[in-house]
């Protein structure tokens, strides 16, 4: 009973009530760091040391997620195949809670032993090395490998160590996520052949910080789920696979459990009888890049803008997977940001940004190294388009079934809404999709059903043209703001003789003055959206969204849909929409691919399609967001 009193307080963190504010925990560190800092101290005092080692920590495993998950770089050698879905990210959102853990339990032996850590404060003892690497091949080594098999066994394993198996798909943040008892347990296989060294008077300051970031990063790697290591390596020289595990023979522990328990050193697992038969076949495979595979659908996006570009799926996880809002935390990060948007216009070219699966099919998603300003340099044009096409061609090359591209990247403008590329290659076996069809029938079932009247800027846009149509047939008053009285034409005679009177130009913001339903095509002030009587509803097409200035009016999102509840893997946010949530766009080459359809949908919207596709997402279970 007691044993299990103490197993259930030691498999969760006491803290973890707290929330951010756990964060706080750190002070005692601090507070000494800083008292050190004003003493003048700030070479020979450990807790300085101390400080910059965290944080050095804490940067190890955010550079090796970011760097494991640049899938332009990493997506041939990944071991696991499926995406970081949600729930892992929820699960594992305080993986850093064994860095507190050891922040106060390295505060408090310095605190204690402050003679003898004094005593090793010199830059560099080369036998303290020595005598590490002995401690951690005699001690560290089998210690972690008895006691990790220790946590397998049925009941420590369902009290401790199934919440860390939980996660299906490794990552370098999965390393930390464990309970209190299994992290005190890697604390002492970390910090002995240290402690080892310093008891021994050949502790030195190059041995802390080389032994502990050496450390993490062997754990980074392991979990990184992809291979870092050339299957040539082991073939050439045999013995050294014994010597140094690899992110393939991890994986196989992870996902069966019973085999492959060392800390960093498969010749324990020899000893042990442990080793799986398939360890090393895996890594020739995955290292070979065989793992790479080909996605049936692609979405084409870009980058919005240098703030926003932090919200790619490789930056930062905390914010990825939420929707986008400035963090004025990343602020600090903008030269860097900045740098990154200069390398990719001078030598990138489209790379895949994230994936999921859908009933068993790979969806990707990638983006065009453009930014959204690009966009309206007149001297980008070609070359944005350039990059447009040369995607269209390598996804057309490689076997994908569907591109639809997002946002800009079919503006009517640059390449006619995609019309360009399938005049330009007209036996694309991919099939191009601008899923603005989709867009429209989004829009247009937000509109309640008793409405006889609305008032649409961006009139004659492609989407504004095919909502005035599409509505004038159900006998609304559509009044269309534009002052080209050519242009209203040219759509009022693509309506029905008997429709068109319901079609009715207006040239300013007065004449809606009394319509209570918006239609935005075309950005907004605030000083324009007075004209709008109160309660009316903003439905928007134009991006970026208009400002949320009338309290005495209701805002209407982005058109979007909600993918089906069977979508796995999905673990990042589209922008600033809600999880699980994709652009109309988006939507509409999904249910292209879906429905099997063979024609391109570039160029002009099809009023009659607009049923048709709205049809056919409900039926694959994409649903209104």
């Amino acid at each position: 009973m007691i044993g299990e009193m103490a197993g259930t307080f030691l498999s969760s963190w006491p803290w973890a009530h707290l929330g951010s504010f756990k964060y706080a925990l750190y002070g005692p560190m601090v507070a000494k760091a800083v008292e050190a800092v004003r003493a003048g101290r700030i070479v020979d005092s450990w807790w300085i040391h101390l400080f910059v080692l965290f944080v050095l920590r804490a940067l190890v495993h955010q550079l090796w997620f970011s760097c494991s998950n640049m899938l332009f770089f990493t997506r041939r050698r990944r071991v696991i195949k499926d995406g970081v879905d949600f729930k892992q990210i929820d699960n594992e959102w305080d993986w850093d809670n064994f860095l507190i853990m050891q922040a106060l339990l390295a505060t408090a032996t310095i605190s204690t032993l402050e003679s003898l850590m004094e005593a090793s404060m010199v830059f560099l003892e080369w036998r303290g090395f020595i005598i590490a690497l002995v401690i951690h091949i005699g001690f560290s080594e089998p210690f972690f490998y008895w006691a990790h098999r220790w946590f397998h066994k049925p009941s420590l394993f369902c009290l401790y160590h199934s919440l860390h198996h939980s996660s299906p798909v490794p990552q370098p943040y999965t390393a930390g996520f464990a309970t209190p008892l299994e992290h005190l347990v890697q604390a002492v296989a970390m910090t002995a052949p240290v402690f080892g060294a310093i008891l021994m008077g050949c502790g030195s300051i190059a041995l802390v910080y080389s032994h502990i970031l050496l450390f993490d990063n062997l754990r980074c790697m392991g979990y990184a789920n992809v291979e870092v290591f050339d299957h040539e390596l082991f073939e050439s020289f045999p013995l050294v696979r014994y010597l140094i595990y690899t992110p393939s023979y991890y994986s196989l522990h992870h996902t069966e459990k019973n085999s492959n328990f060392c800390l960093f050193m498969p010749l324990f697992d020899a000893i042990g009888g442990t080793i799986n038969p398939k360890s090393w076949e895996l890594q020739r495979e995955i290292s070979s890049g065989k793992n790479d595979q080909v996605p049936d659908f692609v979405f084409l996006a870009h980058v919005v803008d240098l703030v926003s570009s932090m919200h790619v799926a490789f930056a930062f996880r905390s914010v990825s997977s939420k929707p986008w809002t400035t963090h004025f935390i990343l602020l600090p990060l903008l030269p860097i940001a900045f740098a990154f948007m200069v390398l990719m216009w001078c030598l990138s070219k489209t790379f895949t940004v994230s994936f999921y699966y859908l009933r068993g099919r790979l969806h990707q998603t990638w983006a065009v190294p453009r930014y959204g300003f690009h966009y309206f340099l007149p001297f980008a044009k070609d070359g944005i388009n350039h990059q447009i096409e040369l995607a269209i061609l390598r996804a057309n090359k490689i076997g994908v079934k569907v591109i639809s591209l997002a946002a800009l990247n079919k503006n009517e403008a640059l390449n006619g809404g995609g019309l360009l590329f399938v005049h330009k290659h007209p036996d694309l076996r991919v099939r191009v999709v601008h899923g603005n069809t989709l867009t429209a029938a989004v829009i247009l079932n937000e509109i309640q059903r008793n409405v006889k009247e609305v008032f649409i800027t961006g009139a004659t846009s492609k989407l504004g043209r095919v909502i005035a149509l599409y509505l004038c047939r159900k006998k609304i008053r559509v009044m269309m703001l534009t002052l080209s009285t050519e242009r209203f034409r040219k759509i009022k005679n693509e309506a029905p003789q008997e429709f068109q009177d319901y079609l009715v130009q207006v040239t300013k913001y007065q004449a809606a003055q009394n319509c209570q339903t918006w239609i935005v095509g075309k950005w907004l002030s605030p000083r324009e959206q007075q004209w709008a009587p109160s309660g009316t509803h903003f439905h928007q097409f134009v991006v970026p969204p208009i400002i949320r200035f009338r309290r005495d009016c209701t805002y209407g999102n982005l058109a979007a849909m909600r993918l089906p509840k069977d979508v796995q893997g999905l673990g990042t946010c589209e922008y600033t929409l809600e999880r699980g949530v994709v652009h109309a766009c988006h939507a509409g080459g999904i249910v292209h691919f879906l429905e099997g359809w063979t024609h391109h949908e570039v160029g002009a919207i099809d009023v009659d399609q607009i049923d048709v596709v709205w049809k056919a997402a409900l039926k694959h279970g994409l649903t209104p967001a």
